[in-house]
């Protein structure tokens, strides 16, 4: 992990809450989110389907989905400036110039009626009206020569591409305009591990490349030890554990017993197991949360003050959990 301690902050999410109000209820999305990241950073999101990792995502890009989802409080300070207050007009010049996202699915974020050259030339005709034609070719050849695609292939179209080429050319519209913070939502997911290699190599180069921060989302915690400088584990739209990587991965050290769960999925090259041991039950829904804890239905260290009380965090410098074990309660002397 390279040192980023001492760069100034370039995001900034201050208890940030989401919903989602549909005809079936309200969904509460995301509750209470805070976190920062700094300049030439990599933060990991990680936690289930439904934790909020996507709509902290699409809250940064104020992409939600119109009359439905919505920002109800909070700030999201992108050098200084709060987004939540910026008019869609303003979004329109920060988006894919500044900020820029990687999508989950590559087969859908292409269009399939245009060749990928003119895909990635939009990007740049976009934010550069000035360039000339030659000049905006030239940009479409380059990036695609960085991201390892012959720029001889730019006249053709995305089903003439693999998943992998594919997630290549949503990569390269991401980075053309060089943003300042690239959200990466799951961009290995449908990709086979030698590929899904390849790909993180290169985003870490042209990270390098650009001096950008990342917002890495992943279901995959190997990914994140290989990739990313802090970490915050998601569960039902809170921040519950974070820190930096080396705090997540130390087994030594304290952890929310979600964290220890996702831990004691993964196979392991020092226990000799016939089966793994994932976390019991579901993601709870939304729109019906548990009081106190959200973690309570599935914790197997859930005590009385558990089904409450929310927790409060316990931090110890870089490293914080939202837990009632450890805090100034008689959770302390609960052995988990």
């Amino acid at each position: 992990m390279k040192k980023i301690e001492d760069k100034e902050i370039l995001l900034n999410i201050e208890d940030l809450y989401v919903q989602y109000d549909t005809n079936e209820g309200t969904a509460y999305a995301v509750n209470g989110l805070n976190f920062s990241i700094r300049k030439g950073e990599t933060f990991g999101l990680v936690g289930e389907t439904g934790a909020g990792k996507t709509t902290t995502a699409l809250s940064i890009l104020k992409l939600l989905p119109q009359k439905v989802g919505k920002i109800t409080k909070g700030k999201i300070e992108f050098e200084g400036r709060d987004i939540v207050k910026l008019t869609e007009d303003n979004m329109r010049d920060i988006r894919g110039s500044h900020i820029s996202m990687i999508f989950q699915d590559p087969m859908s974020s292409l269009n399939p009626v245009l060749t990928v050259g003119d895909q990635i030339a939009e990007a740049i005709q976009t934010h550069h009206p000035d360039l000339s034609n030659d000049e905006v070719e030239a940009r479409v050849d380059s990036v695609l020569q960085l991201v390892g695609i012959p720029a001889s292939r730019k006249n053709e179209y995305p089903h003439q591409f693999s998943g992998g080429m594919k997630q290549r050319v949503v990569i390269a519209i991401a980075l053309v305009c060089e943003p300042k913070l690239l959200l990466a939502d799951e961009p290995t997911t449908a990709l086979d591990v030698t590929v899904q290699n390849q790909v993180l190599d290169m985003m870490s180069n042209l990270k390098r490349t650009f001096d950008t921060s990342m917002i890495l989302i992943t279901h995959d915690l190997g990914i994140v030890c290989q990739m990313c400088d802090n970490v915050a584990i998601m569960y039902a739209g809170e921040i519950i554990e974070m820190g930096s990587v080396y705090d997540i991965f130390d087994f030594d050290k304290p952890h929310h017993p979600y964290t220890k769960g996702l831990f004691g999925s993964l196979p392991s090259l020092q226990v000799d197991s016939n089966r793994l041991k994932p976390v019991s039950g579901l993601m709870p829904d939304p729109m019906d949360l548990p009081p106190g804890c959200r973690f309570n239905p599935r914790c197997e260290c859930c005590f009385d003050l558990c089904t409450k009380e929310a927790p409060s965090v316990f931090t110890n410098e870089t490293h914080s959990i939202k837990c009632h074990l450890y805090g100034k309660t008689k959770a302390g002397e609960i052995q988990c």
